[in-house]
């Protein structure tokens, strides 16, 4: 095996600290501290766009570097896995826009006063199956590719313990923030892997 796999892993851990460090809360209070109210309005747009544009050149690092086929699906189940893609993509559209689509990507904060209302716990829609439908959503479309390399198989590997363990630290700050009531949706939802029905009183 060549290194090209281990280059990419280290991409991606490098990326995900970065980008983990940037959304934590003492991040942003210290943004608070040196910039005032600005940091408010203008945080979430600017951390936007540079984990988007940074995400750029780590994705870009398994079609740069030598590497190897793995497997293809062939037709017809290749089409089975880009249906199964293009679903994934319509969920992440969805679960944005059931989160309130201008404030998730920062345009409703930036050009007016920071908001003062409390924030609300999203349970409704597809949060109602999984507590975590934007990441399930990725995992599913980067799993699902027809064509796996040994590059790609790496890129993925890194990226779904990056969403697995960026859930894990979004629970402890979502904890923070709501308490009980986070744990009784946590105790009532399931985190990555949705089921068909809620648990009911009876059943736990």
């Amino acid at each position: 095996m060549g290194i090209e796999p281990f280059l990419i892993l280290l991409a991606v851990a490098v990326y995900g600290l970065i980008h983990s460090l940037l959304a934590s809360l003492w991040a942003k209070a210290r943004l608070r501290q040196w910039i005032g109210p600005p940091a408010e309005r203008w945080y979430r747009l600017a951390y936007n766009l540079f984990a988007f544009v940074s995400l750029l050149p780590v994705l870009a690092l398994p079609a740069l570097l030598p590497d190897v086929r793995l497997y293809v699906i062939p037709s017809p189940w290749s089409y089975l896995t880009l249906a199964g893609q293009l679903l994934a993509v319509v969920a992440l559209a969805v679960g944005v826009m059931q989160t309130g689509a201008w404030s998730f990507l920062g345009l409703q904060q930036a050009p007016g006063k920071p908001s003062q209302k409390s924030s609300q716990l999203v349970t409704h829609g597809l949060y109602r199956r999984v507590r975590h439908p934007l990441y399930t959503a990725g995992l599913v479309f980067i799993w699902l590719v027809p064509v796996m390399t040994r590059n790609l198989l790496a890129l993925n590997i890194g990226l779904t313990i990056y969403l697995v363990v960026g859930a894990l630290f979004e629970e402890r700050k979502l904890l923070r923030e709501f308490g009980e009531v986070y744990i009784q949706y946590r105790l009532d939802t399931p985190m990555l892997i949705p089921r068909l029905w809620r648990k009911t009183q009876a059943s736990r």
